[in-house]
């Protein structure tokens, strides 16, 4: 009984001494029971550090050490979408990833759709360099063989977990088709009955561990393995971004899912008589519960240096302008820019969609003339957001464009940058009754019609308020948006892109002025002198520029004869009349 009772003493000193943040049921407990515990992620998306929304890697170091030394019969798996989304995983193609997560200790990992996305082979290339194993049973190559290893078995307190992989079939749309060539998606289910029937006496636990998601729309999901595979206790699932705050159950298995981008990390516990399951359960550790847990100074110090090595990948020249690229708030989010349009070019280059859409709030600076930089690239468009095609209805694109020009003059972050289409804005016109003359390829737009619409992720999924997109199934996963841009300058090498008005602006001055009516006052005054010359300067906008000469920006536009009043260049000469 002392001896006993010390033991016991011993473990709940331990317990009391690890962070009450991340509580785990004691490991091996006298009468024989014990508890498995899974710590899990999903589509943290190469978000690596922590934000005002993610946890990051450097306190999920934390996290994970303090569990495994308050049960050590802990496992940690990855879900997917991992290697692919921010800058620090795109320059070195996903292998800085691998290197944050061999230094956290994950058990296994299985590959997302996103993980594709420098192709299958430097897909198996990492899975060489990572530390531990990257498994998928369904992904299939040309001679039927498997891409990577299927399956594992882990030893755990003397049970044996058996863990397999299933990856979504949408890859084979939800990547760029090149990335998948010559790989087949077999269908998770009969792949998944499969592995438990090879697991039958060799695990006493079978967890899947799926990239499949439960959203209604895709036709291969977690709830449907769930339902037709018995046998499968636990299915730790990514690729639909769920927030499953106590898991779920379907059939005889326990889904667990935490949403994205390590806003949440799962737990999974599996309590356990010898090696029969007595109960599971699903929950989440939140972020506002992270606030008080240091991060791992050693996870923190990898990804520093990370960073800093990147720094020569940042300054490699991918291509040179002749002109500056205009990115500054006061034109990307009030009218076309020739960098806008050198954006959607790209967007269309990759994607070979009819139109393509991005909105001006995600364009952060400018690029002056001379050589081109990933690092300016990436400065542009910081946010790792990826493009995606859907199948999109005229009507829609039209409903699109309206609510994109519809505080115009006044910035909007959600001002539209187009490819493929050119439209007249007519300022004088109410909101929603604003856009005309809408082309696509040089063909008035059919209303009816269905059109390939090339945008970024966060528009399709209805981001600043283009709601009209939301509810159209995805067609196509592409790369990010900086990637397309770097890829697009190193294509064609040097540029001089324009303003084309693709958005021809008719000023709202003329028609607010009744036919017939006399010339207001300042009208009146330009048309008998002129103040002088202004010439422009970097992040000018004409608003400012009429603005210091106490004139309006639409009697600007109309003495320089300007089709689109955003488009002015530093260098280029402003007439001003007399106030």
């Amino acid at each position: 009984m002392k001896k006993s009772a010390a033991w016991l003493s011993m473990m709940l000193a331990l317990f009391m001494s690890t962070s009450s943040m991340v509580p785990a049921a004691a490991a091996d407990v006298p009468n024989g029971t014990k508890t498995i515990t899974i710590l899990h992620t999903n589509d943290i998306h190469s978000r690596v550090e922590e934000s005002k929304e993610g946890i990051g890697y450097a306190k999920l170091a934390t996290m994970i050490k303090q569990q495994r030394a308050a049960n050590p019969n802990t496992l940690v798996l990855d879900a997917g979408d991992t290697f692919h989304g921010q800058t620090i995983a795109n320059l070195e193609r996903g292998e800085s990833i691998v290197k944050i997560m061999n230094s956290i200790g994950f058990d296994a990992m299985e590959p997302g759709n996103h993980d594709f996305n420098y192709g299958s082979d430097r897909l198996v290339e990492l899975s060489g360099k990572a530390q531990f194993p990257i498994i998928s049973a369904n992904v299939k190559k040309a001679d039927g063989s498997r891409l990577l290893k299927p399956y594992i078995i882990k030893d755990v307190a003397g049970v044996k977990v058996g863990i397999f992989g299933l990856t979504t079939p949408e890859t084979a749309y939800k990547t760029h088709p090149n990335n998948v060539k010559g790989i087949t998606f077999a269908d998770p289910v009969t792949e998944a009955k499969a592995m438990v029937a090879e697991l039958k006496g060799k695990a006493d636990i079978v967890i899947a561990l799926a990239h499949l998601g439960i959203d209604q729309s895709s036709v291969d999901t977690s709830i449907k393995v769930a339902e037709q595979v018995p046998g499968i206790d636990v299915i730790i699932d990514g690729h639909s971004h769920s927030t499953l705050e106590k898991g779920m159950t379907v059939g005889g298995a326990l889904i667990a899912q935490t949403g994205e981008y390590s806003k949440n990390i799962g737990k999974v516990d599996i309590a356990l008589d010898g090696t029969k399951i007595k109960s599971k359960s699903a929950s989440l550790i939140m972020k506002p519960a992270t606030d008080n847990i240091q991060a791992d100074p050693a996870v923190d110090k990898i990804v520093s240096d990370i960073k800093k090595g990147q720094d020569s990948m940042l300054s490699q020249v991918v291509g040179s302008t002749a002109m500056k690229l205009i990115g500054e708030r006061e034109v990307v989010r009030v009218g076309e820019s020739n960098l806008g349009n050198l954006i959607t070019d790209a967007m269309l280059d990759e994607t070979g969609a009819d139109i393509a859409l991005t909105n001006g709030g995600g364009i952060r600076a400018s690029i002056e003339a001379g050589p081109i930089t990933k690092g300016q690239v990436i400065t542009v468009l910081p946010f790792g957001n990826y493009i995606q095609t859907k199948k999109v209805k005229g009507a829609d694109i039209v409903s699109a464009l309206e609510l994109g020009v519809s505080s115009y003059p006044e910035p909007l972050g959600g001002f539209p940058h187009v490819g493929g289409i050119t439209f007249t804005l007519d300022a004088g016109k109410p909101s929603g009754s604003r856009v005309s003359n809408v082309l696509v390829k040089g063909q008035p737009i059919d209303l009816e019609k269905t059109y390939i619409l090339a945008t970024n992720d966060f528009m399709a999924a209805g981001g600043d308020q283009y709601t009209m997109f939301k509810d159209y199934q995805l067609a196509n996963d592409f790369s990010s948006l900086e990637e397309s841009v770097i890829a697009y300058l190193q294509k064609i090498g040097s540029v001089m892109p324009s303003a084309d008005s693709r958005i021809k602006v008719i000023s709202a001055a003329s028609e607010s002025v009744p036919s017939g009516a006399a010339p207001a006052p300042a009208e009146a005054q330009a048309a008998q002198a002129v103040s002088g010359v202004y010439i422009v300067k970097g992040g000018d906008s004409l608003w400012k520029i009429a603005q210091q000469y106490n004139t309006s920006w639409t009697l600007l536009q109309e003495w320089n004869q300007l089709t689109n009043p955003n488009l002015i260049f530093p260098g280029q000469k402003i007439i001003v009349p007399a106030s």
